[in-house]
């Protein structure tokens, strides 16, 4: 990266603010109800680092319509090919595993399904549907597929009530090629706004990964289209490879560098900008919707 950016490393060996221990004990319980309820979550496919952190504190994202993608993104390590059968009576499992959990706050999310009609709109929407019927204490965020910025598609998932709407760009323009080969960066601001023209009072959200080899001008230029697609609340992490065939980490940002674009993207008019090595998309999703 240029400019205050360069002070990232590129090494092999993770640096300090990258090392933290791992809490496996406090995470039974919810493994344990996951498990019986036969729930996947994206902490566990995509192999996220903050995965024993959040399960220690009995919360996780559901990760819905199976656990195979029909897309091949670079950076992510849920496995690729064709899915399986649409599993109809997945939205009332998720729906009691967070009864259960006793989640104030769920966050629901998928793989890409391009090979159904739908997309899997309708069943993302049947899912927060049985969540607001079983747990109706529950906000609920969705964090979907572009749905090819389909309205119709999307319309189904916004009216069936989710407190945020979280689409992510994911990557700079440049890279986007590379780093999502059958995604679009023009499509996924367009999911943005289709949202908020549909919805003008839907909080919605998007995530930047840092470190994949884009520049801070560049990084400046996706938060600021993202700002003018509607994006209310905003994440920016750091980009490690979670598995062997993944695109590598180009660069490791400094925790100083994250604050420091914090800052500089709340005064684009941002209602939050939730930065860190460690952020991902549905960390803490709870306190940045609260914030």
């Amino acid at each position: 990266m240029t400019e205050a950016l360069n002070a990232g490393r590129r090494e092999e060996r993770l640096p300090p603010w990258l090392r933290r221990s791992l809490d496996h004990e406090s995470s039974s319980r919810t493994r344990s109800i996951l498990g019986r309820h036969g729930i996947t979550t994206v902490c566990c496919e995509a192999r996220c680092p903050n995965q024993s952190e959040c399960y220690a504190r009995q919360t996780a994202t559901f990760m819905i319509l199976g656990d195979v993608c029909t897309r091949s993104c670079g950076f992510c390590a849920v496995r690729k090919g064709l899915p399986q059968r649409v599993d109809p009576g997945e939205p009332e499992r998720v729906a009691n595993a967070i009864r259960e959990l006793a989640l104030a706050y769920a966050v629901v999310t998928s793989v890409t399904r391009d090979d159904l009609p739908d997309e899997g709109a309708g069943h993302f929407a049947q899912t927060v549907r049985k969540i607001r019927e079983i747990s109706s204490c529950a906000r609920v965020e969705v964090l979907t597929p572009d749905f090819h910025n389909r309205r119709e598609l999307i319309a189904q998932v916004v009216g069936s009530g989710p407190v945020v709407y979280n689409h992510n760009l994911e990557t700079v323009e440049s890279l986007q090629a590379k780093i999502r080969p059958q995604a679009d960066y023009r499509t996924s601001l367009g999911v943005l706004e289709t949202v908020k023209a549909l919805d003008p009072g839907m909080t919605v959200k998007s995530g930047l990964m840092l470190g994949l080899g884009e520049t801070l001008d560049e990084v400046r230029r996706a938060a600021a289209d993202l700002r003018r697609s509607g994006c209310d609340l905003l994440t920016l992490g750091q980009y490690l490879a979670p598995a062997e065939g993944c695109i590598r980490t180009a660069e490791y940002i400094p925790p100083q560098v994250f604050a420091q674009l914090a800052d500089e993207f709340k005064a684009l008019g941002f209602r939050e900008v939730f930065a860190g090595p460690y952020v991902r998309s549905s960390y803490h999703a709870q306190s940045i919707f609260s914030s």
